[in-house]
């Protein structure tokens, strides 16, 4: 298929986004890399009036790192934030994550805020940013606000950003302790059946869990070990309400909570 007709813009200012995005609200979308918006295109899934290619625009392509937080611009693609030389050390759970987004071709497109705008509740990025409680940065023509991780996934491919708002960066602190990454997905680069973060935080741990629930979800807990580790796993298992679907059954997605989660709490607290 092709898509539906469309104004296209190539925007030369951040200003000329937010004008864009407040005079069509709804009817505009935003282009960074594009690697999810083209194929609903195409699928006629997605028919805005007005496309807005934010890609040349270098005031969104920064990676910033202050007082122990690392800000992604909009701009910022998958394969550059790879790339970049201190990733390991300010963001290792990112350093572990990104390998599974997606292919080298989609990474080299697209964008880590691209991403999060998307919200599938299977894809890495949201996990990571649940996982280690970050923000996202909104943008509209009158104010700039930031919302937790928590608070912008409403449910799957659903955000709390405003029509007129452009998602200017994305915020992510550096874990003060460490940190582990684990999916299981039908091949490498498929969407994750489950996907499981696990960040050591001052009391204990936090497990983040995505392609369960309708959005990721996380549980922090105390430093737990044998039995009362795996019942609080198997509550957090049954609290995701997994279902049956083409892909896996809900009784082997809880499996996978139980098990992955087990090895990597142990692996961080240890």
């Amino acid at each position: 298929m092709k898509p539906a007709a469309f104004d296209y813009v190539r925007a030369e200012s951040v200003n000329e986004v937010l004008e864009g995005l407040s005079k069509e609200g709804g009817n505009a979308r935003v282009l960074a890399g594009g690697q999810s918006l083209m194929a609903m295109l195409n699928m006629r899934l997605a028919k805005p009036r007005l496309l807005i290619d934010i890609m040349r625009l270098k005031e969104l392509n920064r990676i910033e790192e202050q007082a122990g937080v690392v800000t992604i611009g909009a701009g910022v693609r998958q394969a550059a934030l790879l790339a970049w030389p201190e990733l390991a050390r300010t963001l290792p759970l990112l350093a572990l994550a990104l390998p599974w987004v997606g292919h080298v071709q989609t990474r080299s497109r697209g964008t880590i805020c691209g991403s999060l705008a998307h919200a599938d509740p299977s894809a890495e990025m949201p996990l990571a940013l649940i996982a280690l409680g970050g923000e996202v940065h909104l943008r509209n023509a009158r104010r700039r606000r930031r919302v937790a991780a928590s608070e912008f996934f409403l449910g799957m491919m659903a955000t709390a950003r405003a029509e007129d708002e452009l998602i200017e960066a994305v915020s992510f602190p550096s874990p003060g302790g460490g940190c582990a990454f684990r999916e299981v997905a039908r091949r490498h680069g498929d969407f994750a059946i489950v996907a499981c973060a696990a960040v050591a935080t001052p009391k204990g741990v936090r497990l983040a869990v995505g392609g369960v629930a309708d959005v990721p979800m996380a549980r922090d807990w105390p430093r737990l070990d044998r039995s009362a580790l795996d019942d609080a796993l198997n509550g957090f298992a049954y609290e995701l309400n997994a279902r049956d679907d083409v892909h896996a059954t809900a009784r082997y997605r809880r499996d996978l909570v139980r098990i992955i989660g087990r090895d990597l709490v142990r692996e961080v607290l240890q």
